[in-house]
């Protein structure tokens, strides 16, 4: 008999299972949010925003879309990213406008880039900084709407990083955030080597009945689950684990559920996928960009094909509708055995 599934609270909102998916920039757009619910995920955050964007972004379609949110995805976050606190209350507020549930800061993307701006990942290294753009925040959306982090485990293993962390770590949830997401490596780690779950255990272990969420290695739905038990953090939230992969988040209820995992997706149940994903693609962004974008989507879905090289490539070269239905008339002709992917390790979706 099917084990009644453990849920989620972040504030006021009381999320039916554990599942997340995570903040993933270029990735998690509206399209894949919807899915993602459709398909099993209790909870879903959008790519992550510059404040100084959502604040000054102009009325055009790409930009108005970026920030719209779809009847069908509550609950969803909204996550930005910046540097200066006076930024982020105006940018919060316009996102609780546009119909986020919660709003998410983002203290952990460790690219390049985006640390030589002072902002992600940098602010573990300025503990008050980080904790006055926190207060500013929660100070500024009304009350009912949560407010939440995501951060790593500190900018490197040094133990001043460390204490850097927990200062942030007490003095956000002291200033009222509802919830705080730790992957389990450090910023300089990027996404090289394993995730610290020995990490995320004792951060739930020192958070007693405060939410906290796991992140890092999250590739499969058995995984999800190990964290859960294995560390005893309240949810998990599954990034690059979801690009091209929505069954994963189904495949956790099951599992939870006390059910065992069914057998990889076959040819038929991938294509119907692709079709509907496509179909909240195009409905979004419009026939030339929503093939732009899915072709990013389609070469993680092409791992889960037992000729995954060539449909990999087919998909790569996809331009228009017609393209991309042909490709599914091709490859997806016959009904065959799906296969399991190798773990991704790949850093193209990042912020998370």
């Amino acid at each position: 008999m099917p084990t009644l599934l453990p849920t989620l609270s972040i504030g006021s909102l009381t999320l039916d299972t554990p599942i997340v998916q995570a903040a993933l920039s270029g990735y998690s757009d509206r399209a894949m949010r919807v899915l993602a619910r459709r398909h099993g995920a209790a909870y879903t955050l959008g790519e992550v925003l510059l404040d100084k964007f959502v604040v000054e972004a102009g009325a055009s379609l790409r930009n108005r879309n970026r920030i719209s949110v779809d009847p069908e995805e509550h609950p969803v976050g909204g996550q930005l990213m910046g540097a200066d606190p006076a930024q982020f209350p105006p940018a919060a507020l316009k996102l609780v406008e546009a119909g986020f549930d919660v709003i998410d800061i983002n203290f952990g993307c460790p690219v390049k880039k985006v640390l030589g701006k002072c902002r992600g990942g940098f602010l573990l290294g300025v503990p008050e900084t980080a904790l006055e753009i926190v207060r500013r925040v929660r100070d500024a959306v009304p009350a009912a709407i949560p407010v939440t982090l995501k951060m790593r485990r500190g900018i490197d293993a040094s133990p001043e990083s460390t204490d850097k962390f927990w200062k942030i770590f007490d003095g956000a949830f002291a200033a009222g955030v509802a919830a705080i997401t730790v992957h389990g490596r450090s910023v300089q780690q990027r996404y090289v080597g394993p995730s610290s779950w020995d990490f995320l255990r004792e951060v739930k272990q020192a958070a007693g009945t405060k939410t906290v969420l796991g992140s890092g290695d999250l590739f499969s739905a058995s995984a999800c689950v190990a964290m859960l038990h294995e560390t005893g953090v309240d949810g998990v939230s599954i990034a690059r684990g979801a690009i091209g992969n929505p069954w994963i988040f189904e495949g956790v209820r099951r599992l939870l559920a006390g059910l065992p995992l069914p057998a990889p997706p076959s040819l038929f149940e991938q294509a119907d996928m692709l079709r509907e994903h496509y179909a909240l693609a195009e409905e979004l962004h419009g026939e030339v960009l929503a093939c732009r974008v899915m072709r990013k989507f389609a070469i993680k879905y092409a791992r889960l094909h037992p000729e995954h090289l060539s449909v990999r490539d087919a998909f790569v070269q996809v331009k228009q509708r017609s393209d991309w239905m042909t490709t599914l008339a091709t490859h997806y002709a016959e009904d065959l055995p799906g296969r399991v992917p190798d773990d991704d390790i790949d850093e193209t979706a990042n912020c998370f």
